[in-house]
C-alpha cells in the first residue's frame, strides 16, 4: 500500500505548492512508500522529495480536453485509469480542482482508493463541480482547504464540508535553517553596511501584485532614496516586470534574482517583507518571513488578517498610493518590535502542533 501525491505541474514556479504538499506528506506514516505524479512540466525546481516523479508531459489543453485534445480525452483517461490500477495506492493526496476534475471519477470504479483534495487558493468553479464531489461516497473523499478562509468560501459553493488545514513549518527547524542577516546579505549580492532593504518572494505572474509594488516602491524612493527592493521569484510576468524597472529607472534599486531553492533561507536579508497579493488561499511567505523574525507588510486580505489580526501591518489591494504610503510608514520605525508582536499573534509553534495532528488524521 502506498500514497499517491498528483500534482497540476511541476517547475520552479509551483515550488511553494509542492512545499505544503511536502509538509503534509511529512506526517504520513513512515512505514507507507510515497509516489508523486506530475500532470505538467519537470520535477526540477520543485524542492523537496520528487526528484523520482513520474512526469506524464501533458499540456494544460490535453488535460482540459480542449480543441483537437477533445478527441483523445478518453485515451488519456484509460491510461490514467490503468497507471491507478498498478500503483497499489490506498491514499490519493490531489493538488487542487484541475487534478480532481480529471481523477476523481475513476476513483467510482476503484473505491479501495480514498482521496484527499488539498485547495491551495479559489478556484474558478463549474456548475458541474459539486457534483463532481457528491458521486464519491463521503468515506471517499476529503475536501481541505490551507486556511479557514478558503475553507468556509469553497464549503458554501460547494454545500459540503471542507476541513482546514492551515498549512505551517517546524519553527524550531525553520529558524535554525535560516542563514544570518549578513549571510543572506551576501547570497543576493546585497550591501552590508545596513541599506534598508525591502524583499518580496513569490511567482512572477499578475496575481501576486508585484506590478503595484514596483510602482509603489519607485514614489516611495522620492521620500526614501536610500531604500533597496529585491523580488524573488520566477514567472510569465518576467518581462513586464523588468520593462517596468527600466522604464521607471529603477535598475540601481531593484533587483529580481528569479527562483532561488534556498529562497527561505534568505529572509534575514529583508529588513521588512511585502506580500502586495491581490487574492491568496494562505501565503506560505507570511509564515515564513515572521518565524525568521521579519515583519510583513501585507494586502488587505481576510487570509492574512486570520493569520496576523492587528499585529499585521496591511495596505490596500493593488492601491499604488496606499502600499507607497505604507512602504514609507514602514521603513520610518523600528521593526523588531513589530516582528515581534506578529511571531506572537501567528504562534507558530501552536500552529505546527495542529497541522500535523491535522495532515496525520487526513492520511490515516
Amino acid at each position: 500500500m502506498s500514497i499517491l501525491n498528483v500534482m497540476w505541474a511541476g517547475g520552479a514556479p509551483f515550488a511553494s505548492i509542492h512545499k505544503v504538499h511536502q509538509q503534509i506528506l511529512s506526517q504520513a506514516d513512515p512505514s507507507m512508500p510515497i509516489k508523486t505524479w506530475l500532470l505538467q512540466g519537470s520535477a526540477a525546481g520543485c524542492g523537496g522529495n520528487v526528484d523520482e516523479a513520474k512526469e506524464w508531459k501533458l499540456s494544460s489543453a490535453r488535460l482540459k480536453g480542449r480543441h483537437f485534445w477533445r478527441l483523445t480525452r478518453p485515451w488519456m483517461l484509460a491510461r490514467f485509469h490503468k497507471a491507478l490500477k498498478d500503483s497499489d495506492a490506498r491514499v490519493l493526496l490531489i493538488d487542487g480542482l484541475g487534478v480532481a476534475r480529471i481523477l476523481l471519477p475513476l476513483l467510482q470504479a476503484l473505491p479501495h482508493i480514498r482521496a484527499v483534495v488539498i485547495f491551495h487558493g479559489s478556484s474558478r468553479l463549474y456548475p458541474a463541480d459539486p457534483a463532481l464531489f457528491h458521486r464519491l461516497a463521503p468515506g471517499q473523499l476529503t475536501l481541505a482547504a490551507v486556511s479557514n478562509t478558503l475553507a468556509a468560501s469553497l464549503s458554501q459553493e460547494l454545500q459540503m464540508p471542507v476541513k482546514t488545514l492551515r498549512s505551517a513549518f517546524d519553527p524550531v527547524a525553520f529558524r535554525a535553517a535560516a542563514l544570518s542577516r549578513q549571510q543572506a546579505r551576501s547570497r543576493l549580492g546585497l550591501p552590508q553596511d545596513g541599506s534598508p532593504v525591502l524583499g518580496a518572494v513569490g511567482r512572477l505572474v499578475a496575481e501576486k501584485g508585484f506590478g503595484c509594488l514596483l510602482d509603489a516602491f519607485a514614489a516611495a524612493l522620492q521620500e526614501r532614496p536610500d531604500l533597496r527592493l529585491v523580488i524573488i521569484g520566477e514567472g510569465s510576468a518576467r518581462a513586464a516586470l523588468e520593462a517596468r524597472v527600466e522604464q521607471q529607472g529603477l535598475r540601481s534599486s531593484v533587483s529580481l534574482p528569479g527562483h532561488l531553492d534556498d529562497a527561505a533561507l534568505l529572509y534575514r536579508a529583508f529588513d521588512w517583507v511585502a506580500i502586495p497579493s491581490l487574492s491568496e488561499g494562505l501565503g506560505l511567505i507570511m509564515q515564513e518571513a515572521v518565524m525568521a523574525g521579519v515583519p510583513v507588510l501585507a494586502s488587505e486580505l481576510p487570509v492574512f488578517r486570520e493569520q496576523l489580526a492587528s499585529a499585521g501591518w496591511y495596505a490596500p489591494i493593488d492601491d499604488v498610493r496606499g502600499w507607497s504610503d505604507a512602504i514609507v510608514n514602514a521603513f520610518s520605525v523600528s521593526p523588531e518590535q513589530i516582528a515581534a508582536d506578529q511571531y506572537r499573534v501567528l504562534a507558530p509553534e501552536d500552529a505546527w502542533l495542529r497541522f500535523s495532528q491535522d495532515a496525520r488524521a487526513l492520511l490515516s
